[in-house]
């Protein structure tokens, strides 16, 4: 049924337009009880034995990507479709309205997405606020919740440490990990500070203010684009280790394309993005975290993911294309393959 919706409607509307209209639905379905009620037992169903991640336990390793959800408006609404955990962001420190639109694109032959947003979100203290208050329900303490920091547009790259600062700040005491977002093509100059010389004060200044300002130790990752060199991808996965950060996420969006300017995520991403989970695992060892996302579009390619050696997957980009059972669907699957591989 949604894939003739899609076809016939969805299509017929801007993608971000359309993208807001599903969010509003998703939010209201989210904060009114008995509907996310309906979500739970229509679409969220039980996923098998889980995961120990992050301190919480996940009822699945299947879980959403940052770039949905902005201004974590829609937490509640995405965990009763059944996904696992909800990655929030990106987050900047300070308000932004994002590119000129349009600034995205369905790129419907390949079933991806092309989009060059540029971090549009309503500012660190306010998701804060909205974090805040879902954090203080019995429901949404429930909930595993990631948030996704990048550098606001606006701060110089020399900068850049007391801006992540600032984020990690104002959102580690609502959220079970942090992830530090260096890799998104929509902010210029943002993947510069993949160099390792750049990143390292980024990264230890996001972990100790989490700690702090938390009052327990956050978890904190740092999330690579797949166009790396594969010796780059090995010094930020040793320096990830190095500083005794939480792990890594592999991979963002690729600017190796012919579709356009932007990020294009997707099944065009998913070689890539398991070539650069083996590689980030290698320099990791088994105490690490991985979490592997890009190209996921059923459960075969997320147990792909875990088989490359991840330790969560996640996806954006088949809900958009597949629905709102498409979250329940694949984490189900891959939670039976999953438990049916510890039995063997």
């Amino acid at each position: 049924m949604y894939g003739a919706l899609f076809s016939t409607v969805a299509l017929r509307f801007d993608p971000e337009r359309a993208h807001h209209v599903a969010g509003t639905l998703i939010r209201v379905a989210g904060a009114v009880p008995p509907l996310r009620w309906v979500l739970e037992r229509t679409f969220g169903r039980p996923h098998g034995q889980g995961v120990e991640l992050f301190g919480r336990h996940l009822r699945s390793r299947f879980a959403l990507a940052a770039g949905f959800d902005k201004d974590a408006t829609m937490v509640a609404g995405l965990a009763a479709l059944g996904f696992a955990a909800v990655e929030i962001g990106t987050v900047t420190a300070v308000a932004q309205p994002g590119n000129p639109r349009p600034r995205l694109f369905r790129v419907t032959a390949q079933r991806a997405l092309l989009n060059r947003m540029g971090f549009n979100n309503g500012g660190a203290e306010a998701v804060a606020r909205r974090l805040h208050r879902l954090r203080s329900t019995r429901h949404g303490r429930a909930l595993v919740v990631g948030a996704n920091i990048g550098k606001s547009k606006v701060t110089a790259a020399a900068d850049a440490v007391a801006d992540y600062r600032a984020s990690a700040r104002a959102l580690a005491p609502y959220v079970d990990y942090v992830v530090v977002n260096v890799s998104s093509p929509n902010t210029p100059g943002l993947r510069d500070l993949q160099a390792v010389d750049a990143l390292r004060p980024i990264l230890v200044a996001v972990l100790a203010e989490s700690g702090r300002v938390a009052h327990r130790d956050v978890p904190v990752l740092v999330k690579i684009a797949p166009d790396l060199a594969d010796d780059d991808v090995r010094a930020i996965a040793r320096l990830a280790r190095e500083l005794g950060l939480e792990g890594v996420v592999a991979a963002n969006t690729t600017i190796r394309h012919d579709v356009g300017v932007g990020g294009l995520s997707g099944p065009p991403l998913l070689t890539r993005g398991l070539e650069v989970v083996r590689l980030a695992r290698a320099e990791l060892g088994p105490g690490g975290t991985v979490i592997g996302v890009g190209g996921v579009s059923d459960a075969r390619d997320a147990a792909a993911y875990l088989d490359a050696g991840a330790d969560l997957v996640q996806a954006y980009t088949g809900l958009i294309y597949d629905g709102p059972a498409w979250p329940g669907r694949v984490g189900r699957a891959l939670a039976d393959a999953t438990d049916a591989g510890r039995r063997q």
